[in-house]
């Protein structure tokens, strides 16, 4: 009987070394921390008049990025390669505390969000050749609307969150961003070049306030 239960106990555990072994694989973007910031790309959208404030801190779930735009735009980002055959989901946490109530987002006028999130693919020698897909927290539109940029249809906007249901509240969100380069720009990816953030409100005039926690990608 002792031999019959040391038999079970050796299946159960080569089990769990088996499913561990192909649980789902992830890959961090960004840490939170005040040296990953400053150590991040900073790019200020030509015509701003000022630079969005980025801020670090941390609550029970550990770090997470501010972000405070008042009449300002820039983004925070970093170059790095995610192999997308093997992590083609993004997944990410955040929170807007004060929104952009009442532009219309799909239009170079009010083409500001309170929070989002790009992945971009270099496919040429310039960024203007670059492609990209914009995940938003809309102020306005609802979740599964998407356009391309009013700007540059190099760059596809897709809303993932809105605050017409979660203002002020934590969420997370995934999409398939493999599937959504070929989807909106026909491109079989392989390979992501960066990943950026960025809270605008050039546009408007406005003031938003953001955060971002958790935004990592993962094979499932």
């Amino acid at each position: 009987m002792r031999s019959v239960f040391k038999k079970f106990i050796k299946i159960i555990v080569i089990y769990f070394l088996l499913v561990t072994s192909v649980t789902a694989e992830e890959l961090m973007v960004f840490n939170f921390t005040e040296e990953e910031l400053n150590s991040l790309d900073v790019r200020k959208v030509r015509g701003a008049d000022a630079k969005t404030a980025y801020s670090i801190g941390n609550n029970e779930k550990g770090n997470y990025l501010k972000a405070v735009a008042e009449n300002a735009a820039s983004g925070v980002g970093k170059e790095i390669k995610i192999n997308l055959d093997k992590t083609p989901f993004i997944n990410i946490t955040w929170k807007i505390e004060k929104d952009l109530k009442g532009i219309k987002e799909n239009t170079k006028k009010g083409h500001d969000f309170a929070a989002r999130v790009f992945v971009i693919k270099k496919t040429g020698a310039t960024p203007l050749s670059n492609r990209a897909i914009n995940y938003v927290f809309s102020s306005n539109s609802n979740v599964g609307e998407t356009w391309p940029s009013p700007y540059t249809k190099k760059s596809i906007d897709r809303v993932l969150a809105s605050t017409k249901s979660n203002l002020n509240e934590w969420v997370t969100v995934k999409a398939n961003v493999k599937e959504d380069f070929k989807k909106f720009h026909d491109l079989e990816v392989k390979e992501l070049s960066g990943v950026a953030i960025m809270v605008d409100t050039d546009n408007s005039k406005l003031t938003a306030v953001s955060y971002y926690q958790n935004i990592f990608f993962s094979s499932e």
